[in-house]
Formats: structure tokens, sequence, C-alpha cells
């Protein structure tokens, strides 16, 4: 019986591509760097912040220290304009409410660094009591590692076999074999479905209502 739902954050609850773009690209202007489309940053997404600069920066720039050049332009944009066109996905506010009801418990698992995820959490979904929001902590390592799976599963008191894991690329599939909970990956957000079906998890849905449908099966 699933007890359990967590749920990546960008790209599965919300879509911020746009605006972690606009970030990104002022950053990389502040540096001198050249600016990339919105949709190159479907692929650079996903393994946290730093690497999103590494992907971003030009070859033979991909320094530590120009990484954290870019970060501490990055920082202080985002804080202010993460929210300008990121907003959740059609039907999620809706199935994260029905969940509730039901007596789930709802938790996020991000690489988005840990302060932008409770911020995001915090302004577009307010009205959700999430068991744990955690992302990516100094000193422990990102998804795919299991860790802050682990993490949530403490904090929530829930076994791996009661627990659904929701995201939207490999990382997160991957994340799900390293944790060993049940997965399910999402059409609707930054990634191909042929990233999804690579690693096979055991469900692949097209909408977030399907979520209601899995839980049910699985009660």
């Amino acid at each position: 019986m699933i007890k359990l739902i967590i749920f990546d954050l960008d790209g599965t609850l919300l879509n911020t591509v746009a605006d972690l773009a606009n970030s990104t690209n002022f950053a990389l202007e502040q540096c001198g760097f050249p600016t990339h489309e919105t949709a190159a940053y479907n692929f650079f997404v996903g393994n946290g912040i730093n690497k999103l600069f590494e992907r971003a920066l030009p070859e033979g720039e991909k320094t530590q220290e120009n990484i954290l050049r870019v970060r501490g332009f990055f920082l202080p944009y985002y804080e202010k304009y993460n929210s300008v066109y990121s907003a959740p996905y059609a039907g999620i506010p809706e199935v994260l409410k029905t969940l509730h009801e039901k007596g789930y418990k709802l938790a996020v698992a991000s690489n988005k660094y840990h302060a932008g995820t409770l911020q995001m959490i915090e302004q577009f979904f307010p009205e959700i009591p999430f068991t744990a929001v955690l992302g990516q902590r100094e000193g422990i390592p990102a998804k795919p590692h299991p860790q802050i799976v682990k993490d949530v599963l403490g904090i929530a008191g829930v076994s791996k076999e009661e627990t659904l894991y929701v995201g939207d690329s490999g990382v997160d599939m991957e994340t799900v074999l390293n944790s060993e909970v049940t997965g399910v990956g999402v059409t609707w957000g930054f990634r191909p479905l042929e990233e999804l079906q690579q690693f096979n998890p055991k469900y692949i849905i097209h909408k977030p209502e399907e979520i209601l449908e899995i839980v049910e099966k699985l009660r």
C-alpha cells in the first residue's frame, strides 16, 4: 500500500524553465559569456545549479572559478525573478489537494538548491501540508544518489515499499532505481519520453490525474 508520494519539483510540479533560463542568461552576460535559447535549458537543468552553470558555460570555460562567478550573479537575480513565468503544471494543484484529502503523505525531493525549493513550494502550494520539502543541501549528494529519498523516508516514517516517486527526467528515474521505491515518470516536464523509457520505470504517465489512478491501484 502506498502511503507517501515524493515529487520532483522542476519539470514535475512546476514549469520553471523560462525563469531558470532567463536568470542563467543574465548571469552569463554579466560574466561575459554567450547565452542560450530557453529550449536548451530543458537539458541543462536536473542535476543542481552548479551543473546547470557548467553545462551553460562555453567549452574551455567550464572551470570551478567560472561556475562560482556565474552562481554569484544567478542567485540574487533568480531569488527576485524566479516566478515571472513559473507556474504549476495544469492539474497539479488539484491532484495534490486530492491526495492530501485522501490521507497520503506528500513530499518534495529536488536538486534545486534547498532555499529555492522551500521558497517555490511556499509560494505556489501554500495550502498543501507537505511532510518534507528537501532541496540540494551542502554536503549531501545530489540525485540520483538516494540520500535525499532516504532522508524523506526518515522524516515521513514510511518504508520504501510504501513510497511512490514522481519525476520527469532520467535523473529522477535513476534515483528511483538507487532508492528502490516505485517510480512514476511524467511526460509533461523537461525531458523526452525516450529518456524516461531508458530506465524502465513501473509507470509512465501523461497527465497529473493519472497519479490518482495509480495510488488507487496500489491501495
